[in-house]
């Protein structure tokens, strides 16, 4: 991590610091963004390499996993493919739906989308996993979506449904790979078998440091795909990218990740879903707020339904009192990038019996374990709860090796 691009930007965040008095400002974001974009304006998305992969789609009937960030550019990537005359089928809409506009945990229906006339079915309701009716009149499946590099967001659990289902239909698998935001580090506790769900699929770290294109190789290398079956899968690599190289993401990734700031603290503040402090949902920063009715602070915000991005958020109507978060606009995140738990020490500490109990069940699913909760509980400090990962990410790491196509 002590690479000139680390040297670069963390740099540019301590000056942008200096004048703002701490405050992850949008002004400072554009700031620390703007100053990687010479390393990040000569990486070339895997779906931009349209020559790599066109010859692969002629004459087959072709299915898209895609969502509003499926671009080219300004352009769809339906719409390329539709304009280039690939035969495309059906549109495969994940969670947040086809255009990105459904909140987190919303039901996505099948139904039509209105620009292009496709069929879109989802894979978030009902089924997650394509059956073999949808696949029936499919000969290649192209997965094409933005990826944050951390294990609950549940777009890699619906690639790994779209690699199981093709393997077991015997339908080819085309992922076209997307920069990992987050692949500059790998930290937090690797999940454990009992706790699995769709919020967590695999054996990894909660910050897994891989792109889409290198965990769809790590999940058909290491026999995760029910059966043990096997995906035809190809992937078309990103040029010029290195896990080193901070990519500014064009497009939110879902509606609860507006910017970077967000993205580059969703790993922890994230494990706050399964407690009962609010990030912020709800409000105009998603994921850089924390906070509960009655914590005393002097920051406080009131989390509201946002159709499309917060439908009921926890304690909507409530006044909320705790913080803005500021580990990415102060540099702490970048001089030492981790999975941090100060936060959630913090409010664990602080909780009170009049707030009712502080963990929820679905802690256990964030955390992959039961461990972590019970460290909490025992009081542990947050440099001996992380020590309790060490053995178990470094044989982690090592099995990443064999899966990595970036440096």
């Amino acid at each position: 991590m002590k690479k000139s691009v680390f040297i670069l930007l963390f740099t540019v965040i301590f000056v942008a610091c200096k004048s703002s008095e701490n405050k992850a400002s949008e002004a400072q974001l554009a700031t620390l963004t703007d100053s990687a974009s010479l390393v990040e304006q000569s990486i070339v998305l895997g779906a931009e390499r349209i020559d790599e992969y066109l010859h692969l789609l002629e004459e087959k009937s072709i299915a898209l996993v895609v969502n509003q960030t499926s671009t080219i550019g300004q352009t769809h990537l339906v719409d390329t493919l539709s304009s280039l005359g690939v035969n495309i089928v059906k549109v495969f809409a994940p969670e947040h739906g086809f255009r990105g506009d459904h909140s987190a945990g919303a039901i996505i229906s099948n139904g039509k989308d209105p620009k292009t006339g496709l069929p879109v079915v989802s894979l978030y309701g009902k089924n997650k996993k394509p059956t073999a009716a949808m696949l029936a009149d499919v000969d290649v499946v192209i997965f094409d979506i933005q990826d944050v590099g951390v294990r609950f967001y549940t777009y890699i659990s619906t690639m790994h449904y779209v690699m199981e289902a093709c393997a077991e239909q015997n339908k080819k698998v085309l992922v076209l790979d997307r920069p990992n935001p987050n692949g500059f580090y790998v930290d937090g506790p690797i999940l454990e078998p009992a706790y699995k769900s769709f919020i967590g699929m695999h054996p990894i770290p909660t910050v897994h440091g891989l792109t889409i294109g290198e965990l769809a190789g790590m999940i058909n290398g290491e026999h995760w795909l029910k059966g043990n079956v096997q995906c035809d899968v190809t992937v078309i690599a990103c040029q010029n990218y290195s896990h080193d190289s901070m990519y500014q993401l064009p497009i939110k990734p879902s509606p609860n990740l507006p910017n970077m700031n967000s993205v580059y603290l969703y790993p922890y503040l994230g494990m706050f879903e399964g407690t009962n402090v609010s990030i912020g949902r709800g409000t105009a920063e998603p994921f850089q707020i924390v906070g509960r009715p009655g914590y005393e602070s002097d920051f406080a915000f009131t989390p509201v339904s946002i159709p499309g991005v917060s439908d009921h958020p926890k304690y909507e109507n409530k006044v909320c009192t705790g913080f803005k978060v500021n580990d990415v606009a102060n540099g702490d995140l970048f001089s030492n990038p981790r999975m941090k738990l100060d936060w959630l020490l913090l409010f664990y500490q602080s909780n009170e019996a009049s707030t009712g109990p502080f963990f929820k069940s679905f802690f256990y699913k964030l955390a992959g374990n039961k461990t972590l909760r019970e460290q909490i509980e025992r009081g542990m400090s947050e440099d001996d709860i992380r020590a309790s990962w060490q053995e178990d990410l470094s044989k982690y790491k090592e099995m990443r090796k064999k899966y990595l196509l970036y440096p």
